[in-house]
């Protein structure tokens, strides 16, 4: 008999976190063929539904069911730590982490109440031990401190090989006259300049300056949006743009916006096309990167911040990690009960980023026999059968209730006629 598994996750939204479902559920099926596996497909904030089905991912959709109908032998949640309710008879609560150096109180007594928990990342884990809080009573008293009680494993994102391969792009971009181009992957996410989280604005800022009046300029290709694949995000994007491009005087380096959603082979096809030649991103903070370790399977350049859960793959001698130190999170990216007020993330140096820009850009094929040694490395260790294979360990660590086969005895009783 198999053991009955429940996954809670937003399986089937166009998001990080549906993409980290989808790898978690398809390596659990693969990991443990003695589990029976079912989905409860969630929301994800303002995200689409319709994955799956874009995706012919049949399997997972076969898995959904409406409702919980018993308690299951293993239930698996996937979502933020405040929301982790136990539900089974042992339970595992899933989360990407934290991306800068401390987390809400909730969060770590929501992953308290879980027999054990997972995150994508080493900086993760160490944020989730490294956060204590002081418990008081009504009348202000301290009564203890939340810090984790509970066991914290850390299994790493698999990017699928079957996806993210060299391929010859398809993808029409015969309107950009320009024959190399940086490219950066993401959310433009809450915050005034130089603000928000993946570091946008601070990006495009410093591109502009950085190839502004140059006889040979390179071109960046944004793909990035904020909540959404509408017309209005779009014309939003394009003003955030061209505000900051007003700041920064003389002949500018082309910017190209590509909005909207795109499935997986179209990103693929898109980081392996010959005019994009290298990945940035300036990050302030990431629970892991997904976006950068996908690219690292073209063997193309990656310039990226020296800090948070990136570098759990990506090297000094073999992509650009540009330096820096931590500030304080500034109020207009703070988010209630997430990115905390008297938390710190990373600020890239300036000078260490111009440099980065014209390094790459200047002498390519130095940096083109580094990062196919990047490549080699994700193809090595970061796959997907990788991270199935880790699951495995993970799970077989864990003290899971066992089956019990109920047997009739044999009563020999006498044939009637």
């Amino acid at each position: 008999m198999k053991k009955y598994v429940v996954v809670s996750c937003p399986i089937d939204t166009y998001s990080g976190y549906g993409a980290r479902a989808r790898d978690l559920v398809k390596a659990l099926i693969k990991a443990r063929p003695d589990f029976e596996v079912r989905i409860l497909s969630q929301r994800w904030g303002n995200t689409r539904f319709g994955y799956l089905k874009d995706h012919n991912e049949n399997d997972l959709q076969s898995r959904i069911i409406p409702n919980l109908t018993s308690k299951p032998d293993v239930w698996i949640q996937h979502t933020v730590p405040n929301e982790f309710q136990p539900v089974g008879k042992f339970n595992i609560g899933v989360t990407a982490g934290m991306e800068t150096t401390l987390v809400h109180a909730t969060w770590i007594q929501g992953m308290n109440r879980m027999d054990t928990n997972i995150v994508s990342s080493n900086h993760s884990k160490e944020v989730f031990l490294n956060s204590t809080f002081t418990e008081k009573d009504k009348q202000g008293q301290e009564i203890g401190k939340i810090k984790m009680e509970k066991p914290i494993e850390v299994l790493f994102e698999g990017v699928n090989l079957d996806v993210y391969k060299k391929v010859e792009s398809k993808l029409d971009f015969s309107e950009m006259k320009d024959k190399f181009a940086f490219l950066f992957v993401g959310h433009w996410l809450q915050g005034e300049h130089g603000q928000d989280r993946k570091n946008v604005s601070y990006l495009i800022k410093t591109f502009l300056e950085t190839f502004k009046n140059k006889m040979h300029k390179p071109a960046l290709i944004l793909k990035v949006q904020r909540a959404n694949s509408s017309f209005i995000d779009q014309e939003l994007m394009l003003k955030k743009i061209e505000e900051i491009k007003q700041t920064v005087k003389g002949a500018l380096p082309n910017i190209y916006l590509l909005h909207g959603e795109m499935t997986d082979g179209e990103v693929n096809e898109l980081y392996n096309h010959p005019k994009v030649k290298a990945m940035v991103s300036f990050t302030k903070g990431e629970g892991f990167g997904r976006p950068l370790l996908e690219f690292t399977t073209t063997g193309k350049p990656v310039i990226a911040s020296g800090w948070s859960g990136h570098l759990d793959f990506l090297d000094s001698d073999k992509s650009f990690l540009v330096g820096g130190k931590l500030e304080n999170v500034h109020r207009s990216a703070v988010i209630k009960d997430m990115i905390l007020a008297e938390s710190q993330w990373f600020q890239a140096d300036d000078k260490q980023v111009a440099a980065a820009w014209t390094e790459i850009h200047k002498n390519y094929d130095k940096w083109l026999k580094k990062s196919i040694k990047q490549r080699d490395k994700t193809r090595k260790h970061y796959t997907l059968d990788n991270m199935s294979d880790k699951l495995k360990e993970l799970l077989d660590a864990q003290d899971l209730p066992e089956m019990i086969d109920l047997k009739l005895p044999d009563l020999n009783l006498p044939t009637l006629g």
